[in-house]
């Protein structure tokens, strides 16, 4: 399972779940871009993956807390434990420059 990772709607890298946790990458041509940003102080630019045992913070601080995330995991019929499928299902349209789109 896996999302595209935008940035101001630029593709900027790529999130998935592996047998071992989450893993992001940023997009070589993002990389390549004049003055690319990093999406967070936590994933700055490198062309080498983050890996981890737990969604990343930036990425779990995208999911909605609280009585919003009741209405999602209620509308979607999604485990409020699973914070890959959260992300992709409820993160397509977040306030801010971030957005993850499920990569199908």
């Amino acid at each position: 399972m896996q999302g595209i990772v935008y940035f101001k709607n630029l593709k900027a890298g790529i999130i998935e779940q592996t047998h071992t946790g989450y893993r992001f990458t940023y997009h070589p041509d993002y990389l390549n871009m004049t003055d690319p940003i990093p999406i967070s102080q936590t994933l700055p630019l490198q062309p080498e993956p983050f890996d981890s045992n737990t969604m990343f913070p930036f990425f779990d601080g995208l999911i909605p807390e609280g009585w919003l995330l009741d209405v999602a995991t209620e509308t979607w019929k999604i485990d409020p434990r699973d914070r890959m499928k959260l992300l992709l299902t409820v993160c397509q349209d977040c306030v801010g420059a971030v957005k993850v789109v499920a990569d199908e």
